[in-house]
């Protein structure tokens, strides 16, 4: 049974006056288009289609908003990198995250979902700055980590730790076979605490 049984879809966000008050605490989900990030957040909650998965990357492109618990809200914001639209909505994206990251004073924590294939990319990077510039906490999920051999997928997270340093916690994740359900559940809690 899902530890949030009464979450459920609140709004979408194509600008900043469409977000949810700022209230409570938030905490946002970020990572590329491929990362499998969709899939993250259902594992995680343990709802079916809670975030709305496809086979099309990219499908994400509107800052949504969840209801985790009273004054608790996911936020899962759009897939970035991959996801094949005009550079001038590339553009408002890139705006419409920096305000996200510059605004909220109730966003806690960002889950940033990055394939273990791929290791950190420069949009992951570039996720990793707007966390920083408002010393926000970050907890990197290295997703498909059913994907690799246990000893390569060991070697990826020892080098994402090393990139990271104090940065960003780290650790393995697959949706396929829940590896790291429990840790990435236990952090998101973290965050929602707001402590």
């Amino acid at each position: 049974m899902s530890q949030f049984p009464d979450a459920k879809f609140v709004t979408s966000a194509n600008a900043v006056a469409q977000f949810l008050p700022d209230d409570g605490v938030e905490v946002a989900v970020a990572g590329r288009s491929n990362a499998g990030k969709s899939s993250a957040i259902n594992i995680i909650v343990n709802r079916r289609q809670f975030a709305r998965t496809s086979k099309t990357p990219g499908r994400t492109q509107l800052v949504n908003f969840f209801s985790m618990r009273d004054g608790q809200r996911l936020v899962d914001l759009p897939g970035y990198g991959f996801a094949k639209v005009a550079e001038s909505v590339r553009a408002h994206w890139g705006r419409l995250l920096q305000d996200y990251f510059e605004t909220r004073e109730s966003l806690s924590g960002l889950i940033l979902v990055v394939d273990v294939r791929r290791e950190l990319q420069d949009f992951d990077r570039q996720m990793l700055t707007f966390a920083g510039s408002v010393d926000l906490r970050v907890h990197v999920l290295l997703t498909k980590a059913d994907k690799l051999k246990r000893g390569k997928a060991a070697t990826a997270l020892l080098q994402v730790k090393k990139e990271l340093g104090s940065a960003a916690t780290a650790q393995l994740f697959s949706a396929h076979n829940r590896q790291g359900m429990d840790e990435a559940r236990d952090t998101l809690e973290t965050f929602l605490k707001g402590d």
